[in-house]
């Protein structure tokens, strides 16, 4: 009897672990191709002007944006809006991009960090990410003390400088799964 039942439990192991593999497999198939790029069809529409948009309020929340609760991050103007669900304008504020630009398009945060060395050298804190390109991390983040990156770094960069009461504000407002919206 008790080999019986040593079988029947090694059996019923193996069908487990060959059930899990191939649902494993199945899941690894399925991921999309572009996890981590825009989001096509959810693409907000893209200023032609390279100028800012409203040459009178130029802090003003470009139309085309997106709707909802969302961080809206224009690569052209270098500027920042945080939008509340009910589509108004929480904060905004400057920004100093890094050496490598993220394409328009809509994003999620995908991950954060508290503190850490920025590929510059630099330390920074409240890091909000939200995709990468060729390998290089694009996010939020402020530098400590705001000292200058070592002299001859010539690392490619995605980091997205922030005044700290910038980074203060975007650190307690996108959360991953946060909404990301990159225009021109």
């Amino acid at each position: 009897m008790a080999s019986s039942s040593s079988g029947f439990v090694a059996g019923l192991t193996t069908a487990a672990l060959m059930t899990v593999g191939f649902l494993a497999y199945q899941a690894s198939a399925n991921v999309p191709a572009d996890l981590g790029r825009p989001h096509t069809g959810s693409t907000p529409a893209v200023a032609a002007s390279k100028a800012p948009r409203d040459k009178e309020q130029p802090a003003a929340l470009p139309a085309g944006s997106g709707k909802g609760e969302r961080v809206v991050y224009s690569v052209d103007d270098d500027r920042v809006w945080l939008v509340g669900a009910d589509d108004k304008v929480r904060r905004t504020f400057e920004v100093d991009p890094g050496t490598v630009d993220p394409a328009p398009g809509v994003y999620t945060v995908t991950s954060r960090s508290n503190k850490v060395t920025g590929t510059d050298g630099v330390p920074v804190e409240h890091v909000v990410r939200f995709t990468s390109v060729g390998g290089v991390a694009i996010g939020f983040s402020a530098a400590v003390d705001n000292p200058a990156p070592a002299p001859g770094n010539t690392a490619r960069t995605g980091g997205i400088r922030e005044t700290r009461a910038d980074g203060d504000a975007m650190w307690k407002f996108a959360t991953i799964g946060h909404k990301v919206v990159v225009i021109r």
